[in-house]
């Protein structure tokens, strides 16, 4: 498996996706085929608006269905050390331009267990910050070519903040 397909979670990530994954294959595919059932009993389906949106919905629940198992088979569990150095899952603390930031280091899918802002690795300022800790300055490249700078005000794993 490439690197670019490894989908970094936390354990509490992971177990939620799990979670979903559980859920849309049970309760939900068998809500969605109970409502195609009935709207077949209706008979003409061909102008049977319940239908349409009961097919709709079990094709977005299958696509759902297919995206979380695809990630939990390449997921890998973040280990976060203590290190005061910025990881992936480390939470950090950025100034930049006078104004100050708190973002979580990760993949989106880390969203479902935060409310923090999320900056990849593979962003510019993502890039930039990984491996250096409180009290250094790193530059980074916009995606427009401008030149920043931020500084690094606080680093802690996930879950310590």
């Amino acid at each position: 498996m490439s690197e670019e397909e490894v989908i970094r979670l936390t354990q509490d990530a992971y177990d939620k996706m799990q979670k979903e994954l559980e859920h849309r294959k049970g309760e939900v595919r068998s809500e969605i085929a109970q409502k195609i059932k009935e709207a077949r009993a209706e008979g003409d389906l061909s102008e049977n608006g319940g239908y349409q949106a009961a097919k709709e919905a079990q094709g977005k629940n299958e696509s759902r269905i297919n995206e979380l198992t695809q990630k939990l088979r390449s997921a890998k569990i973040l280990s976060v050390s203590n290190d005061g150095k910025v990881r992936e899952g480390s939470v950090v603390k950025l100034k930049f331009g006078g104004q100050e930031a708190e973002f979580l280091v990760g993949s989106r899918d880390l969203n479902c267990i935060t409310d923090k802002r999320i900056i990849s690795p593979k962003s510019p300022i993502g890039a930039a910050v990984l491996g250096h800790s409180a009290g250094e300055s790193v530059s980074y490249q916009t995606p427009a070519g401008r030149e920043m700078r931020a500084e690094i005000l606080e680093v802690s794993p996930m879950g310590e903040k």
